[in-house]
């Protein structure tokens, strides 16, 4: 089984991963600013998803224990959070594709595809304190690329 990453999320102005009141939000990195850690696990039958988009892992949070899903809410996507064990999901006998993302790596950065809703990225708007959502707009309006730096 592979070991699950656990990392901090962050974008290039060091706006990290927050959870307030139950909703991931991005802010200032500031002092006192203790960032969620989210735990990156890859799906087991890759072979049976689109090839090419990245490697799908599921997100989870290490406290409390949930993961990031994609849902359809009216005319498109959106992201939430839901209470669900991610080893749960892992050992499922098929992709569970609303909690799975294509992770797109480059040089330093990440970006998150929904495996559900192809086309669709986790996003925040370029001032912070929004929470996350799914975009189409790839790095124009909204960033959509993330750094992932170790836990300490």
């Amino acid at each position: 089984m592979p070991e699950p990453l656990q990392r901090y999320i962050q974008d290039l102005s060091h706006r990290v991963w927050i959870l307030q009141d139950q909703t991931l939000i991005a802010v200032p990195r500031k002092e006192r600013t203790v960032p969620v850690t989210v735990t990156l696990l890859p799906c087991k039958y890759p072979d049976l998803l689109e090839k090419g988009r990245g490697d799908p892992v599921y997100l989870g949070l290490k406290e409390p224990n949930c993961c990031l899903f994609c849902t359809e809410d009216g005319e498109q996507p959106e992201l939430q959070l839901k209470e669900r064990n991610i080893m749960e999901l892992y050992y499922q006998r098929e992709p569970v594709k609303p909690f799975l993302f294509y992770h797109n790596k480059s040089a330093r950065t990440s970006a998150f595809e929904s495996v559900a809703f192809p086309g669709w990225f986790i996003g925040i708007c370029s001032q912070g304190g929004c929470p996350l959502f799914l975009t189409q707009e790839l790095g124009q309006t909204f960033i959509t690329d993330f750094e992932l730096t170790a836990v300490h």
